[in-house]
C-alpha cells in the first residue's frame, strides 16, 4: 500500500438542491437541503484512502459541531487524523453548494482551514518524509503551498498541486511541483494568455489539464494526447476532481504510466459523480476495476 500524505482543507459543505440558480435579488424554492463533510483537502484524503493507500490528513477544524463530525467521518473512512487538530478561537471551514442544471457552484469559508500553516506543518514532518506522494490544495494559506514546495525539493518527495482554488501561483512552486492538475479555469489565471499548446510541451508528464467531459489534455514528450472521460449520467459533480486527483496520485505513486494513471483517475471520478456528495460517491478500487 502506497502512503500519500494530503495538505489541505476538510470543511462541512452545506448543499442545496434547485432546478435553477436564483438571479441577484430573486429567491427560489429549493428541493433539498444536507450537510454532508467535504473540502478538497478532506475530499482527496477520502478518494485516496478508498482506492487503497495509507492516508494521512493535515489539516484544522474548528472546536465545534461541524468539527467533530468532520474528524469522525475521517475516521470512518480510514484516514488518520493524528495532524488534525482543532483551532478555539475559528469555526470550521464551510463550503455553500447549490447544484442546479447539472452542475454546481461553491463558496468556501475558510475559517479553521487559514490555521494550516508552516509552523503546523513541523510537527509532520517525518510523516511527510515517509510519504510516496504529498498532495496540496489551495483552500490553505499560499504560504503553505511555498512550504510543501520547499520541503519536497529538499527531500526529493514526489508532490501533486491541484491548484484550486485558482490563483496565481509562483514560478518556484510550478518547477518543483512533480505534478500540476488545473482545469481550463484554473490554468487560464496560472498562465494568463499563453498558448495552451505551448505551455503543454514545456511541462510534459507534468501538467495535466482537466475538461470536464472532454477528459484531460497533457503532452507526453512527444505528442498532445487527451485521454477522454467516461460518459455517464451526473448525479453530483462535486467531488469529482478531487476523486481524480486522488486516484491519479495513487496510481503513479504505485508505478502506473502516466495514460493508464490518467485512464484510471478518469474512471474514478465518473463513478464518484453518479451518486449525491462529494464523498459519498467516491468509489472503492473494487468498483473502480470492476468497472474498468
Amino acid at each position: 500500500m502506497v502512503k500519500i500524505v494530503v495538505v489541505g482543507s476538510a470543511s462541512m459543505d452545506l448543499v442545496v438542491t434547485a432546478d435553477k440558480r436564483p438571479k441577484a435579488g430573486e429567491t427560489l424554492i429549493g428541493e433539498s437541503f444536507q450537510t454532508v463533510p467535504g473540502g478538497k483537502g478532506a475530499n482527496q484524503a477520502v478518494a485516496a484512502a478508498r482506492l487503497g493507500a495509507t492516508v494521512s490528513l493535515i489539516g484544522r477544524v474548528g472546536e465545534d459541531a461541524f468539527g467533530k463530525e468532520i474528524v469522525e467521518n475521517l475516521k470512518e473512512n480510514g484516514v488518520s487524523v493524528n495532524y488534525v487538530e482543532p483551532v478555539p478561537h475559528l469555526a470550521s471551514g464551510t463550503a455553500h453548494i447549490t447544484l442546479a442544471e447539472g452542475d454546481n457552484s461553491i463558496i468556501f469559508v475558510k475559517g479553521a482551514n487559514d490555521e494550516v500553516i508552516p509552523t503546523y506543518l513541523e510537527k509532520a514532518v517525518s510523516t511527510m518524509r515517509e510519504a510516496d506522494m504529498i498532495m496540496v490544495q489551495q483552500e490553505i494559506p499560499e504560504e503553505t503551498v511555498e512550504y510543501i514546495a520547499d520541503f519536497c525539493k529538499r527531500f526529493n518527495k514526489k508532490w501533486l498541486l491541484n491548484p484550486a482554488p485558482a490563483r496565481k501561483i509562483s514560478d518556484k512552486v510550478i518547477e518543483s511541483a512533480t505534478y500540476l492538475t488545473p482545469n481550463e479555469h484554473e490554468f487560464t489565471v496560472m498562465f494568463g494568455e499563453e498558448i495552451r499548446s505551448e505551455v503543454l510541451s514545456r511541462y510534459p508528464n507534468k501538467l495535466f489539464i482537466t475538461e470536464g467531459k472532454n477528459g484531460v489534455r497533457y503532452f507526453n514528450g512527444v505528442s498532445e494526447e487527451i485521454v477522454p472521460s467516461y460518459v455517464v449520467e451526473p448525479v453530483d459533480t462535486t467531488g469529482a476532481g478531487d476523486t481524480f486527483n486522488a486516484a491519479f496520485a495513487v496510481a503513479v505513486a504505485e508505478g502506473k504510466a502516466i495514460n493508464e494513471a490518467l485512464r484510471f483517475a478518469n474512471r474514478a471520478a465518473s463513478i464518484s459523480i453518479t451518486k449525491f456528495g462529494a464523498q459519498g460517491g467516491m468509489p472503492t478500487r473494487e468498483e473502480v476495476e470492476g468497472n474498468f
